[in-house]
């Protein structure tokens, strides 16, 4: 599979400082060393590349660092090609490993000067797949590669250097802002109550004592369907004994069975009428349904009360030998995997409630953030009137149990509404704050990063608004912020520290 896809490509130059002994470089004149970065993105990778400048009839090294999207982890393994085209000629290194994890160092030397393209090939084992830098440019001479590098100067002002090798290490990525409908946001607390049909109460069926049959028969507790959890007896009891009936209803089903079976064969002789024969045959489907019915939910012991589905104990009513009537509350079984979360809202949102489309939410317990596709989530209901006891209008959501969730806990929502209004925002994890302003980090190579304050609008618990301070085109740090602002605060990383040269 070729991924021929190629995002932008950012095309720097960094002054090199002199050489150790502090003589000028007899093989280049008077001139320091030019460097020229590289930078693409396809749908899968990252390629950043720092090359020697291209010079026809040179050698030139390309150190590249390679990443793998959408985690920016370092490329492990795989074997790669650097094709470099210029006016129809090409020039080829393969590697079949990287130098070091996530480096490939090339040496190449191309055959003629003009403008070209850069392509990396990568074969792994999910199939082969290319990076493409489409402006390239080989020099006749030195002093060309100088002229150009002396008009393309990057500004270090409020900068940070952080290498891909620390950037492999951490919890790191980059993107670019996105331009999405962002409408108003209602933000509100929610209490998380299970689903109807996902929990039940059993009760008992009869009168007796409770006696604890299960081992450990305690809150929180996995059991299964059809588990036996407790037995209730009444034999006992010297009123409304369940062992009596049963053996009551056992008894006369059985004398009607057999009062039946006989009535059958002496009919067949037409020795016992038509009409007493239906009377023998009513007799007996009454008895049987009487024992049927006891049969099932009991037995000489009791009531055997069994899990009427898989999940857990949610809550125990009753102690082991206490005494239960008919109806009463036993246990609740719950399987908390889908959940109901009910906010009330204040009346002056009544309005939109109808354009509530959507919902981000925010787990307190442990302080994560999921979508509403993340938890298959939709809206429920919503008030049409106000609850005379408070006065706010309520608002339920269904959701999915997929982050942990616990019922009768509380929770944040985020409630989004239907809208036209596009805004340019960014994710929640790329700001940073330092005595109420907000700054993002925007990328001016994957290794330089630029420390720019922003104006910040709503927020829908994921993602804010931004008014103003940078551009839908510049890319930004999008995870990993925070340790990208301790290293600014160290200023002491070496620009090329780690690096294979």
């Amino acid at each position: 599979m070729n991924c021929r896809i190629f995002l932008g490509v950012l095309l720097l130059v960094i002054m090199a400082q002199c050489s150790p002994s502090g003589h000028e470089n007899e093989k280049h004149g008077e001139h320091e060393e030019v460097k020229f970065q590289y930078t693409s993105y396809s749908n899968n990778f990252e390629v950043f590349a720092e090359a020697d400048a291209f010079i026809a009839g040179r050698k030139a090294n390309v150190l590249s660092h390679f990443s793998v999207l959408p985690d920016f982890r370092a490329v492990e393994k795989g074997k790669i090609t650097i094709t470099l085209s210029v006016n129809g000629k090409e020039t080829k290194q393969t590697l079949d490993e990287p130098t070091r994890k996530g480096i490939y160092s090339f040496d190449i030397q191309p055959e003629t000067q003009g403008e070209g393209t850069l392509k990396f090939s990568i074969a792994n084992d999910n199939g082969t797949f290319e990076i493409i830098v489409p402006e390239v440019t080989v020099f006749e001479n030195e002093e060309e590669a100088h002229e150009a590098s002396e008009k393309m100067v990057v500004s270090r002002t409020n900068t940070t250097v952080f290498t891909k090798e620390q950037s492999w290490k951490i919890d790191f990525s980059t993107g670019l802002p996105k331009n999405e409908p962002f409408g108003q946001i209602i933000k509100t607390t929610a209490l998380v109550q299970p689903s109807q049909g996902s929990e039940m109460i059993v009760t008992a069926k009869t009168n007796g004592v409770v006696i604890i049959t299960a081992n450990n028969m305690l809150e929180g507790r996995e059991v299964a369907v059809g588990q036996t959890l407790f037995t209730i007896s009444g034999s006992n009891l010297a009123d409304n004994n369940i062992s009596v009936k049963y053996a009551e209803a056992k008894s006369n089903y059985e004398k009607a069975s057999a009062d039946y079976e006989r009535a059958k064969e002496l009919a067949k002789d037409k020795i016992v009428p038509e009409k007493d024969l239906l009377a023998v045959k009513n007799q007996y489907e009454n008895a049987k349904a009487v024992y049927d019915n006891l049969n099932q939910n009991f037995n000489t012991s009791g009531q055997t009360v069994t899990s009427p589905m898989s999940g857990f104990v949610k809550q125990v009513y009753v102690s082991n030998g206490s005494y239960v009537e008919a109806g009463q509350p036993i246990v609740t079984v719950s399987q908390n995997k889908s959940l109901v979360l009910s906010a009330d809202l204040p009346q002056k949102y009544a309005p939109v409630l109808a354009n509530i489309i959507s919902a981000n939410i925010r787990n307190i317990s442990d302080n994560k953030s999921y979508t509403f596709e993340q938890l298959n989530g939709k809206v429920l209901s919503y008030g049409k009137a106000a609850n005379k006891d408070n006065f706010l209008i309520p608002v339920n959501i269904q959701i999915d149990n997929k982050g942990n969730f616990t019922a009768g806990s509380f929770v944040e929502v985020y409630l989004k509404t239907l809208t036209n209004t596009q805004a340019l925002t960014v994710p929640n994890t790329s700001l940073l704050e330092e005595q109420g302003i907000f700054y993002v980090f925007v990328q001016v190579t994957p290794e330089l990063f630029e420390k720019r304050e922003v104006s910040t609008g709503k927020t829908d618990g994921i993602s804010t608004e931004i008014i103003g301070g940078i551009s839908a085109s510049e890319r930004i740090i999008t995870r990993g912020a925070m340790l990208v602002k301790l290293a600014q605060a160290t200023g002491t990383l070496d620009a090329h520290s780690g690096h294979v040269h």
